[in-house]
């Protein structure tokens, strides 16, 4: 019942302007959704609605679009975090293992957080390497995600002992 009036709110939203919750609750009605202002104020809530400013001076009930974008950022850390398995440094390259099918989306993650140390990337389906201007860069960025990641590296300590052995650390 729930998901049903909500969904019929974002269609009512999506196909004309209401700027109020009567407005909102005589269209459910007309479409024979009975429900109550009470609710319909908690569904408003749960759906992240706004009121913007239409181009006629009236407002209007919309999705927030921050709210996606929240959502959308939030979805991809819990990819990198559940969905990454290993990485590994060689000179200026970082290679970051996934499960497969995940690659893509944790790069994206990746591409989220505004890295400016690094140059670009390259994805396969279970492998995005990250591909930094120097040495340095990449093991830095390489430290950060093993950092990031060390509750699921039970090696952690072993490994950036190497690593800082190796690069200089």
């Amino acid at each position: 019942m729930k998901a049903k009036r909500q969904q019929e709110i974002l269609r009512i939203i999506e196909e004309q302007d209401v700027d109020t919750q009567d407005q909102l609750l005589a269209e459910l009605r007309a479409r024979g959704v009975q429900s109550t202002q009470a609710t319909i104020s908690r569904d408003i809530k749960e759906l992240h609605l706004v009121k913007e400013l239409t181009g006629y001076g009236t407002y209007r009930y919309a999705v927030s679009e921050r709210k996606a974008s929240l959502n959308f950022a939030g979805r991809l850390r819990t990819i990198f975090k559940e969905g990454v398995t290993s990485f590994d440094l060689a000179q200026n390259i970082v290679v970051l293992k996934t499960m497969p099918g995940l690659a893509s989306a944790a790069g994206a993650a990746i591409d989220g957080k505004g890295i400016n140390r690094r140059v670009g990337r390259l994805g396969g389906g279970d492998t995005p390497p990250r591909t930094a201007r120097v040495a340095a860069a990449a093991a830095a960025a390489g430290y950060g995600v093993l950092r990031r990641r060390m509750s699921c590296f039970a090696h952690f300590r072993i490994f950036c002992a190497e690593a800082q052995t190796l690069r200089g650390w």
